[in-house]
């Protein structure tokens, strides 16, 4: 197992292993559940993170989730690149990654996980954690996640598989904007992008924009991703290869 460093008490057994069915060149993954009631202001200065001064009077969740978060970032680049370094927050609150970096942070019912990678290979990652839907949840955000043609392969599955079916393309279209926004600065939402292709057996899946972003991201173009699930939880991944930079 790749050596790693300590945790604070609130953060428990750092999880090393690649989650998804296909690795990627030079992208490394660190994981963590934790425990917001055990996570303490000390923990900040004694690990190194600087808690934003927006965050400053937030409440303890969030607070917890940019602990954990950052921690995992700045192991997951001292995997990837041998930097120990912890990405700073922009305004619009994405993460800054050091000068020839970039990756993406998740967290989601106390687990946070983060990619990084050096530049290269790979131009934009975005990575998102989801506690899988219930049916009637699912049922319910429907018609906010899903386009009309979602909608439609939606409604010609059993009812479990349209909960997984609703929890993916929500993770999914998450992904794919932690991927996208850093490149093009260009806002979209829900209706904005499609899943196309779901591949259960592989975990490869296709999302296809459905508006124009900006010039070179026009409606009608794929991007790659892959998920994997566990007892707990959906983990979708979005890698924007160097080669098709526009």
């Amino acid at each position: 197992m790749p050596q790693v460093c300590a945790l604070p008490a609130g953060c428990q057994d750092w999880q090393t292993q690649w989650p998804w069915p296909r690795s990627l060149t030079g992208v490394a993954w660190r994981g963590v559940d934790f425990s917001v009631p055990s996570i303490c202001e000390a923990d900040f200065a004694a690990w190194g993170i600087e808690l934003p001064t927006r965050l400053a009077t937030a409440i303890a969740k969030r607070r917890g989730e940019f602990l954990a978060g950052r921690l995992c970032a700045r192991e997951a680049l001292r995997a990837a690149t041998g930097r120990d370094d912890v990405p700073g927050i922009a305004t619009d609150r994405a993460p800054c990654w050091p000068e020839g970096t970039l990756g993406s942070i998740t967290h989601s019912s106390g687990f946070a996980a983060a990619l990084a990678a050096p530049r290269g290979v790979w131009q934009g990652l975005g990575l998102d954690a989801e506690t899988p839907l219930s049916s009637a949840r699912a049922e319910r955000l429907a018609a906010q996640i899903l386009t009309p043609e979602e909608c439609a392969w939606r409604d010609g599955l059993d009812r479990d598989a349209q909960a997984l079916f609703t929890t993916l393309a929500f993770s999914s279209k998450e992904s794919l904007f932690k991927a996208l926004y850093p490149l093009i600065g260009v806002r979209f939402y829900f209706q904005d992008a499609a899943l196309v292709e779901w591949h259960p057996t592989t975990g490869h899946i296709t999302l296809q924009l459905r508006r124009t972003l900006c010039d070179g991201w026009a409606v009608g173009t794929a991007l790659e991703g892959q998920y994997t699930e566990t007892a707990s939880r959906l983990l979708s991944l979005v890698a924007i290869p160097s080669s098709s930079i526009r």
